[in-house]
């Protein structure tokens, strides 16, 4: 892997290599669609494991976050992302590309200088 790439760059690399070893391991072949629903529920799911480790069931006593379990499972909800962003054609750098974009109009519209609608200054 070559140490001058960005690191969201190697994320993806990284994150293809495992998706092509798996697909092919395990003879995979579903459609696009099929792939990002599959995505989908797969992020789900993960984010239910964060919500596990963030104690959100207030009516049990709260236990001490772990961490290293928290983050864990973060990096399982990335690992599904990148492969969604992969099978949706999204390279890192185009990714980075549309998230800066959308990330400007998020600023705009928290300062009430967006066109959309009812985002106006608080």
């Amino acid at each position: 892997m070559d140490k001058n790439k960005d690191k969201l760059d190697k994320i993806f690399d990284l994150q293809a290599a495992l998706d092509l070893e798996i697909q092919t391991k395990r003879n995979l072949n579903f459609s696009k669609s099929e792939w990002i629903q599959k995505e989908i529920l797969a992020i789900i799911s993960e984010l239910s494991e964060v919500l596990d480790e963030v104690n959100f069931k207030w009516w049990k006593k709260d236990e001490e976050i772990d961490d290293e379990k928290l983050h864990e499972e973060i990096i399982d909800v990335l690992h599904f992302f990148i492969s969604m962003c992969l099978r949706a054609g999204l390279d890192s750098e185009t990714l980075f590309r549309l998230y800066e974009k959308k990330n400007s109009e998020n600023l705009k519209r928290q300062h009430g200088k967006s066109t959309t609608k009812n985002y106006e200054e608080v």
